[in-house]
């Protein structure tokens, strides 16, 4: 038995957008707030998670947000992961107010004000509620800035509620890049790349659906939450210290990436998990090898991490070809894409190899219902 894990989901990709309701003049009690209000408009949104197959790491533009390299993911099910964003519009309203988890933020965050401005440039300047004061309430129904993709799933909900209370039309991918880029990825369901674009202004740096989910629909995504403690070095500013220092992060934007991205868009167009698994988890590895080249090096992965992929790796090798890919972002907790076939084993070796905190290891997988079965020594 190894160290022991926190939570492990087991969900399925996502083809919907987002679910949005909207109410008009009611009552409601809204995250504190218990006031009301005559004249108001509130939008509430759910936005999914997605999980990053080639990486993004690093920019060419700092302020706009723009990629060295284009980025391809998966988007999760918000089942059992999602951000949900509630907004309420009123004149009542005497100043903007932004809560996070249930914590109130300050509003004068430039990344939030810039989605904000960006939104309201493209509404009706006719629009009676344009110029009222809001109020976001924002939450996570899993780990902030853990690595799990928080901020994406955060942005590109902000970004749909506020679009959706202004009326905007169109694609507002770019919009939710500007919040946080991974952010435009999560803007739509199944597979999605993020184009890197080559204008100066980002107007077409834009994400785009390469296949929905229902094109691969036994596609299954384990999440392993091993440290859900927020991470020592955060994303942005490990990418800032990769584009000053690493060489390899330059190698790999311009040599790398393009061909892999065009490898496994046919795999993915083809269902062939084999080729798939295996360029996963190259640009995983490489993607934490560019962390290791920063001077001084942002270390995302501890010991478990590295486990899991050994284990994966001999599970795989047992088998005599990929069944189940890792990927890790940018933090220690996995996410192992693989067939609904194999999620029973693959998880009864995990539960095997990484013992849960109690003997009732059912409490702590969550999301599709699977088996767990009690195993032999023969894949580790």
């Amino acid at each position: 038995m190894l160290c022991s894990y926190h939570l492990i989901l087991v969900v399925r990709l996502f083809d919907i957008k987002f679910s949005i309701v909207t109410y008009y003049f009611y009552y409601i009690i809204f995250s504190g707030l218990d006031t009301y209000y005559s004249n108001m408009k509130v939008v509430t949104c759910i936005a999914p998670v997605n999980i990053a197959v080639i990486k993004y790491w690093g920019k060419r533009d700092e302020d706009l947000i723009l990629p060295l390299n284009d980025s391809l993911s998966g988007t999760l099910s918000t089942e059992f992961m999602c951000a949900k964003t509630s907004i309420l519009a009123s004149p009542s309203l005497q100043e903007n107010r932004f809560w996070l988890n249930g914590i109130e933020q300050s509003f004068n965050n430039r990344r939030l004000e810039s989605c904000l401005k960006e939104v309201k440039r493209r509404a009706n300047q006719a629009l009676p509620h344009l110029n009222w004061n809001i109020s976001i309430c924002s939450k996570n129904n899993f780990p902030t800035a853990a690595g799990l993709a928080s901020s994406a799933a955060g942005y590109a909900c902000l970004v749909y509620a506020l679009a959706t209370l202004y009326e905007i039309q169109g694609d507002i991918s770019g919009i939710a890049r500007i919040g946080s880029g991974s952010a435009c990825r999560s803007v739509y369901g199944g597979w999605v790349q993020w184009c890197k674009g080559t204008t100066s202004d980002g107007g077409d740096c834009i994400a785009r659906q390469i296949a929905p989910a229902s094109h691969w629909p036994e596609m299954r995504v384990l999440i392993l939450v091993v440290n859900d403690a927020r991470k020592k070095y955060s994303s942005t500013s490990g990418m800032r210290s990769s584009v000053e220092t690493s060489q390899l992060l330059k190698y790999r934007a311009s040599e790398i990436v393009p061909h892999r991205l065009s490898e496994i868009t046919e795999a993915i167009k083809n269902k062939d998990f084999e080729k798939f698994a295996e360029i996963t988890m190259k640009d995983s590895n490489q993607f934490h090898a560019v962390c290791l080249d920063t001077y001084p090096p942002c270390i995302y992965m501890n010991d478990v991490s590295h486990c899991i992929v050994d284990v994966i790796h001999a599970y795989n090798e047992y088998k005599t070809c990929n069944k189940v890919a890792y990927t890790f972002d940018a933090g220690p907790n996995a996410c192992l894409y693989l067939l609904e076939s194999e999620v029973e084993e693959v998880l009864s070796v995990i539960n095997y190899v990484f013992s849960p905190p109690t003997a009732n290891s059912e409490e702590y997988v969550k999301g599709l219902t699977v088996s767990i079965k009690t195993i032999s020594q023969k894949y580790y």
